[in-house]
């Protein structure tokens, strides 16, 4: 059957139903002329007449009535299961995938999904931790997490995180026998733990500011890593100094394990964003989630 016939058939059971054109046209917010022409093409495609009319009623013929019945618990389906599915667009319920890189999950996301999943049983999340940039359309992501700096202009972007800011760090039996760098060149004195990239696969050159003036550092020592988890156990460790996220290691300095530096040569820059495209109709699970990640502040 082609697409338009379906039409023709809700015409059809419309006018049955409701026993005349005109009270089946009020419901259906269409013309009696349309109706009447729908009812006359479905005949002509069946080659049956399904309506007698005359000039003050209609009544069904039994070819009529036959498809009245076959039709009518198929069309009554169809009808129940839309009216489903639409209380699900306003039903907080659901799978949502994200993804994000490690510090973004653990800082920003978890505390989050804490408080929303058991107030809300029926959204899941699927978290998706990658260090590189991902196409979330490509990728069939709802949403990423990202830096604001990060985040593609053709995204819808929502802040979910306060400013950052970066710290370079060491372990205190790593300063036993070294002096205090004081500025961001002094490093080149230092073992330093690289970073690399995921995106590029480059080596991740230390960036620095202090009354306008800016600078990259690349940085040299014993140890490349790619997790941003290991920078915080190697300087923990006394392998070198590392440069990571101030929340990340604020704990250790606070409690002794780890001495920042070069503290004035890292100010604070845009947050955590969560992006995902303009074009897409979001469900009430995923604009709660986005509710709960906001940034208040």
């Amino acid at each position: 059957m082609r697409k338009g016939d379906f039409s023709e058939l809700a015409v059809f059971i419309a006018v049955a139903e409701e026993g005349s054109f005109t009270r089946a046209a009020a419901k259906l917010g269409l013309s009696q002329s349309a109706l009447s022409y729908a009812v006359r093409m479905l005949e002509d495609r069946l080659g049956l007449r399904l309506i007698s009319r005359t000039t003050r009623s209609l009544s069904l013929t039994d070819v009529g009535e036959r498809l009245l019945n076959s039709l009518r618990p198929a069309f009554d389906h169809i009808d129940s299961e839309i009216a489903q599915l639409t209380a699900l667009r306003d039903k907080p319920v659901g799978t949502i995938r994200i993804t994000t890189f490690r510090h973004a999950a653990r800082m920003v996301l978890w505390p989050a999904l804490v408080k929303l999943l058991p107030e809300y049983p029926d959204i899941s999340v699927e978290i998706n931790v990658s260090e590189g940039l991902t196409d979330i359309v490509a990728g069939r992501f709802d949403a990423g997490i990202r830096l604001g700096e990060q985040v593609q202009k053709d995204m819808v972007a929502v802040r979910v995180s306060p400013d950052i800011r970066m710290a370079v760090v060491g372990s205190p039996s790593y300063f036993a026998n070294r002096k205090i760098p004081e500025t961001p060149r002094d490093l080149n004195d230092h073992n330093c733990v690289s970073y690399r990239q995921t995106t590029g696969g480059g080596l991740y050159a230390w960036e620095f500011e202090k009354d306008g003036v800016e600078l990259e550092v690349k940085v040299n020592g014993p140890l490349v890593l790619n997790d941003n988890e290991m920078l915080e156990t190697a300087a923990l460790d006394g392998l070198g100094l590392a440069y990571t996220f101030e929340s990340q290691i604020s704990r250790h300095v606070a409690e002794g394990r780890l001495v920042r530096v070069l503290e004035d040569w890292c100010p604070p820059f845009s947050g955590y964003h969560l992006y995902y495209p303009s074009r897409r109709q979001h469900t009430r699970a995923f604009l709660l989630l986005v509710d709960a990640l906001r940034h208040k502040g």
